[in-house]
């Protein structure tokens, strides 16, 4: 069986696979405190001169999502400026730096310092990539182009899972440094974004990439149609008036449910802290096993998405998304409440976190994971979209340094409010009865009477 692909679909994708190289070292760097916090605690096993305190962990995972949230505007505007190829190179060199940094750092200052500035810049490249994925690929394959930056992401994830826990932190460190400097030199060879061109004045450098990246030249020169008339607007519409603009507030308010929704379920934060999750399950599957089969499961349910949307489209998906991971957050939560009691786990109980995860990784990396940046940047109008998008992942970053600085806090708080009676003006006795027991007192008084 042959497959003859037309010569314009395997530009398209060429381009998109080679700005995704990068999302794979965005991937690794988010996964990046999965592995490393536990050697960064361990006394043998860190380059610094102590082992770290579980608030310096907290900064060192959520702190570039922090400093991310006041950078994001000056990506919006870099995104229009300077264009989206340039952008993202402009990105690879402060990563590269901070990876450099990682494999030299002597103190947590470095580490938190190295974690915030390589946060900010995935956090920008996670603009960058949906938004020129989206102006190279034509309406017809936007969908599936649309969704390998969730699966570059996830393969990236994978990497470090897979040779995080086995490798020294050194070694992982000069891997990841490595991996970032070889996904940036295809950059080079890339054509800039149609869209920008022509919104600089550059109509005939527009129209050249449209022709080699579309199926004929009637659909090159419809699309410069398009984007003439998209620009007459934005001639109109300046960023005041895009804030008043009923049309663009109704796509910034599905960013923002997308954005925020993909955060408050809590997935980022299982993820940051992956391994130090499955090591407290106390299970007999190791932690350095289960976080690798984890992470294949993403990449598998990435691939799985394409094949979704192009059978169920993008709502269907979404939701059936949101359900599953709601059973394997239920799941994790049973398992975890009968660990409370002390008692041996054994048989399919034992396999119950393991599972849970996996359902909840499934759904959402097949799901909302990949489909809330691809959504966003197709809701909003091109004028408006790296401005729109902007602001939609500013609430995201918002939500995920909550999510992952008090993560430990909020499971806790809510662990106290639903299990821990109120004690205020209660005898021992009433406290025994609203733990759902009997007072010793009690206790003992029954057994004489039976004897």
């Amino acid at each position: 069986m042959k497959f003859n692909l037309p010569a314009s679909l395997i530009r398209q994708y060429a381009v998109v696979i080679t700005v995704n190289l990068g999302v794979v070292t965005t991937g690794m760097s988010l996964a990046w405190t999965s592995p490393m916090l536990v050697k960064l605690r361990n006394e043998t096993e860190t380059p610094l001169s102590r082992p770290i305190t579980e608030d310096e962990g907290s900064w060192i995972v959520s702190g570039g999502f922090l400093a991310a949230i006041f950078s994001i505007f000056l990506g919006g505007v870099l995104l229009d400026a300077i264009g989206r190829k340039y952008s993202f190179l402009l990105i690879c060199l402060p990563k590269f730096l901070m990876a450099v940094l990682f494999i030299f750092a002597t103190e947590v200052w470095m580490l938190i310092v190295g974690r915030v500035i390589m946060g900010v810049g995935d956090s920008f490249l996670f603009m960058v990539a949906p938004i020129y994925a989206s102006e190279i690929a034509s309406k017809e394959h936007r969908g599936s182009l649309g969704t390998f930056m969730q699966i570059f992401s996830c393969l990236g994830i994978v990497v470090t899972l897979s040779l995080g826990p086995f490798l020294s932190y050194t070694a992982f460190n000069i891997v990841l440094a490595s991996a970032i400097a070889a996904s940036t030199v295809p950059v080079f060879c890339m054509p800039e974004s149609p869209f920008h061109l022509y919104s600089k004045g550059r109509t005939e450098e527009a129209l050249a990439v449209l022709l080699q990246i579309r199926a004929s030249e009637a659909i090159a020169k419809q699309e410069l149609q398009e984007y003439q008339d998209s620009n007459k607007k934005a001639d109109k519409i300046d960023k005041k008036q895009l804030l008043q603009n009923r049309t663009f507030l109704k796509s910034l308010a599905l960013g923002f449910l997308l954005f925020v929704g993909s955060q408050i379920t809590g997935y980022n934060a299982i993820q940051f802290y992956l391994q130090t999750i499955l090591v407290s399950t106390k299970t007999s599957v190791k932690p350095e096993i289960a976080s690798v089969v984890i992470g294949v499961i993403q990449v598998f349910a990435s691939f799985c998405t394409p094949l979704f949307l192009t059978k169920f489209g993008r709502r269907p998906v979404l939701i059936c998304s949101l359900s599953g991971m709601f059973l394997g957050m239920l799941g994790l939560g049973t398992f975890f409440k009968l660990a409370e009691t002390g008692g041996e786990i054994t048989g399919i109980l034992n396999f119950l976190p393991i599972i849970s995860l996996i359902l909840v990784v499934y759904c959402f990396s097949a799901g909302i994971g990949s489909l809330s940046w691809l959504v966003t940047a197709e809701v909003f109008d091109g004028p408006s979209r790296a401005f729109g998008v902007s602001i939609a992942l500013m609430s995201s970053l918002i939500s995920m340094f909550v999510m992952t600085k008090y993560f430990a806090f909020m499971l806790v708080g809510t662990l106290i409010a639903v299990f821990l009676p109120e004690t205020k003006g209660k005898t021992f006795s009433e406290i025994q009865r609203a733990l759902g027991g009997e007072s010793i007192e009690i206790s003992e008084k029954n057994d004489k009477e039976r004897v």
